[in-house]
């Protein structure tokens, strides 16, 4: 930041690292966050020279030479996404990674499956940004089997929360067992959506996030993104729309419960020597091999449309695009 420039509140504490933007925002309004001492307000900038704190800890920008950080997480049922210290089950602890990092979004709690982790603040607002429509899939495991007559409706769109979701793909995978691409992301949609249709969620997995997809990773185990990956999600968000004042739906089956930020680490936690050269392959289980599981495949029967995965956007999917989404008042912020 030069000395003739300011940067708003929120996106000088999202770019150091902090936390996400809707995070600082949240901070923010809880009079929890100084400049130079002095509680900041909504809407405040900051010029060079200034001084941030968050609860009292100096938010210091980032380095140029400060490499971000991306994780691909496969998350275990039962582990809360949130950064709060005092939740024992918090997933920045779980994986006990030895710099800040913070999740791009939320998977409730009996969800498992991929979820991102970054310390880059402004791709987590670009990615979160409702409008920019990107995907995510699922593997939804229900309580009696999946009829031609569920997947229809569950594609056209159901109502729950005073509003009806966005078309979307949807692909039977087994007697139970269907494939779910969203665009969108209410309050706990997917479980919501089943019980509208009297179906009740047994197990719901996140197997896919724009490009990145979770593939053969064991559960509990985290990897950095190759830079092909990397690289792709970063065109992917490049025309995303600006997210200065963006206003925000929960990215995933989101939980109850606000994040707080990222915790530091203990010292304990020794420094990564970097990402591997087969980062696919390479896992890294921050707990007990207990966590390990395999992945069972099911018949797959064709529902309506077909998603193009390469791009993350959603591609044939039943019903039209643009159809009554509106906004959830029960989504957790």
């Amino acid at each position: 930041m030069s000395e003739d420039t300011s940067t708003r509140l929120n996106k000088f504490i999202s770019e150091s690292g902090f936390c996400s933007r809707r995070e600082a925002d949240r901070y923010i309004e809880e009079k929890r966050v100084t400049i130079n001492g002095k509680t900041a307000k909504m809407g405040a900038t900051v010029k060079a020279g200034d001084k941030v704190a968050v609860d009292g800890e100096t938010v210091k920008s980032r380095k140029p030479t400060d490499k971000p950080i991306y994780i691909a997480f496969n998350k275990p049922a039962g582990v809360t996404t949130t950064t709060d210290p005092k939740d024992k089950n918090n997933i920045i602890d779980f994986i006990g990674f030895p710099k800040r990092i913070f999740p791009i979004g939320r998977l409730d709690n009996p969800t498992e499956g991929l979820i991102l982790l970054t310390n880059n603040g402004d791709i987590i607002n670009k990615i979160l940004r409702a409008g920019n429509n990107h995907d995510k899939e699922y593997i939804v495991t229900v309580d009696k089997p999946v009829t031609p007559e569920f997947v229809a409706k569950m594609s056209s769109g159901v109502r729950i929360l005073e509003t009806v979701t966005k078309p979307c793909y949807v692909q039977q995978q087994g007697k139970n067992v269907f494939k779910i691409v969203l665009t969108q992301g209410l309050n706990r949609q997917i479980r919501r959506m089943c019980e509208a249709l009297d179906y009740k969620v047994v197990k719901l997995k996140r197997v896919r996030v724009m490009n990145i997809k979770l593939g053969n990773q064991p559960v509990g185990n985290w990897r950095y993104l190759t830079q092909e990956e990397t690289d792709t999600l970063h065109q992917l968000v490049a025309e995303s729309v600006n997210t200065e004042d963006a206003s925000y739906l929960d990215f995933e089956e989101a939980a109850e419960t606000p994040q707080r930020p990222a915790i530091r680490p203990k010292a304990a936690f020794s420094k990564p020597k970097g990402a591997p050269a087969k980062p696919k392959e390479t896992f890294v289980n921050p707990k007990s091999a207990s966590l390990r599981k395999k992945g069972a495949a099911g018949k797959t029967s064709r529902g309506p449309g077909k998603p193009n995965e390469s791009t993350g956007r959603n591609k044939g999917a039943t019903g039209k695009p643009g159809g009554s989404s509106g906004r959830s008042k029960g989504r957790s912020r």
